[in-house]
């Protein structure tokens, strides 16, 4: 105490950044320690990967390498599985088991946890994307294009899906969000051009899955990665959309218990 009724360290919260970055950090460690979700992040993708490049099971309409068609796909996948099924369900047995209720009581505002578990996401995919992309070179995958492109696509990506997850998390019941995030991501696997091409579906049938954000983010990361494109506007819009929506709808509906 330096002088009558003055402490030291200054009671109150920390900073809004800093308490997002120790939450971000918490969010990421919880991430790595879970074995069912690094099943779910790591080792599908790379099974889909590894099984589909190597055996011809699936025609993928590409007249090139397969691997070539498959990696910008399971990169697409990886997004997926760690920023909507695994951190949906994650977060869903948090709510159940009251931690977010604990949260709720912290400084720490809505937006700041949905920011931190978007950030520790973020983590998880730099590992994941660096080893799929390990895998896919070592099958022979030759990718070209825009590294800047490539970086916009995954980073909107994931703040689409992140807050899809968010908001299924935060508005169902945690058993709930267990079926609808696992039974979403095989629908998603199945018809979103990440293992098998939209040209495969029917006219209208093909234009309406082009506008889920996991065929724009497969279908610009192809584009860019197998064919070389520019800047894939159209599928960075449908994904900002989808973003600014999941997140917003997130952040307003969200239920820490």
């Amino acid at each position: 105490m330096t002088a009558t009724g003055t402490f030291l360290p200054k009671p109150g919260a920390a900073p809004l950044p800093r308490m997002i970055r120790a939450q971000a950090a918490l969010e990421t460690r919880m991430l790595l320690r879970n074995g069912e979700q690094l099943l779910l992040t790591v080792v599908i993708p790379s099974l889909v990967l590894v099984l589909f490049s190597t055996v011809d099971i699936v025609d993928t309409g590409s007249d090139g390498s397969t691997v070539d068609f498959l990696a910008p796909g399971v990169l697409a996948l990886a997004v997926l599985s760690t920023a909507f099924t695994g951190q949906a369900i994650a977060t869903g047995f948090e709510r159940r088991y009251g931690v977010l209720k604990r949260l709720a009581v912290s400084p720490l505002p809505r937006w700041g946890l949905m920011a931190a578990k978007t950030c520790a996401v973020l983590v998880t995919e730099v590992m994941q994307i660096v080893l799929l992309t390990a895998i896919a070179l070592a099958l022979g995958w030759s990718p070209h294009g825009d590294p800047l492109s490539v970086a916009l696509l995954l980073i909107l990506g994931t703040a689409a899906f992140s807050g899809l997850g968010l908001l299924m998390a935060g508005t169902l019941k945690a058993e709930a969000t267990l079926a609808a995030a696992n039974l979403v991501f095989l629908l998603l696997l199945v018809a979103g051009g990440v293992i098998v091409s939209l040209d495969k579906f029917p006219g209208g049938v093909r234009s309406a899955l082009e506008l889920l954000p996991i065929s724009a983010l497969s279908g610009g990361l192809r584009d860019v990665l197998q064919d070389g494109a520019g800047m894939p506007w159209r599928d960075l819009g449908i994904l900002a959309v989808w973003a600014v929506l999941g997140l917003g709808a997130a952040t307003r509906f969200f239920r820490w218990e």
